[in-house]
């Protein structure tokens, strides 16, 4: 007859029932990026004068017109489509991204590794500039938030279904992502999908009330959506032998 497991065996899975993970079971690489966020924004805030936040803001932030041929292209015409993710407008600005951050990019990073999800970030942030650019080719106003790449990981969530259920012992977004006519069958996801789109519309045509000049670059958040949404598997380092095929 077998010995009962010991309480430490049980913690390890061994003999026992496993527990449940954290919430958010946050990885090196999703910290870092919030980490960096909350760093930059810090040191605009209390370090800086208004002028060199300007001159950081010139150099860093997306700015549609510097791509217009009237300016020269230099390294931060470069540099700036990506460094445009770790600037945000204010607090609020700042904490929700993170926040959905945290929610979307802890299970991705889980399934990436770090070194394809910080591409993945990379990735969806651009295609969020370059769908912005291509409404307004001219624009002055700077471009910042990472939302356009959190945008990007919603959109590769959406291709698991949204599964973060742990409660199986399996991770978040775990198996084969599913087939487009697949995911537009799932009632739950189509209507995530719907709300998400009105509102990013609502927010973005007609601010968040009368008189409010700033609006939300939803534009940014689509071109980011349909990137992380598309181009999934470029980034997936897990090819199962039974993944559905798009």
């Amino acid at each position: 007859m077998s010995e009962p497991a010991s309480p430490s065996e049980i913690e390890q899975g061994k003999g026992g029932p496993v527990g449940r993970e954290p919430v958010f079971n946050m990885p090196p690489v999703v910290l870092a990026l919030i980490g960096i966020c909350v760093v930059v924004h810090l040191i605009r805030l209390y370090w800086l004068t208004e002028d060199q936040d300007f001159s950081l803001l010139i150099r860093t932030a997306f700015i549609p017109i510097r791509y217009s041929g009237r300016f020269d292209l230099d390294f931060y015409a470069f540099s700036s489509p990506f460094t445009y993710a770790f600037l945000h407008g204010g607090f609020a600005h700042l904490a929700v991204n993170m926040v959905w951050l945290a929610a979307f990019g802890s299970p991705l990073a889980n399934r990436f590794g770090a070194l394809r999800f910080s591409l993945f970030f990379a990735a969806t942030g651009l295609a969020a500039v370059v769908l912005f650019w291509a409404v307004h080719p001219l624009g002055q106003a700077p471009l910042v938030g990472a939302s356009g790449a959190i945008s990007g990981m919603m959109g590769a969530a959406a291709r698991f279904g949204f599964r973060t259920d742990r409660s199986s012992g399996k991770a978040a977004f775990a198996g084969a992502p599913l087939p487009m006519a697949a995911v537009f069958r799932l009632r739950g996801v189509v209507t995530f999908l719907a709300i998400w789109m009105v509102i990013n519309l609502a927010t973005g045509l007609v601010a968040f009330a009368p008189g409010i000049e700033s609006q939300i670059a939803w534009e940014a958040h689509i071109g980011g959506f349909v990137a992380g949404f598309f181009g999934l598997r470029a980034f997936d380092r897990r090819q199962q032998a039974d993944e559905f095929m798009v």
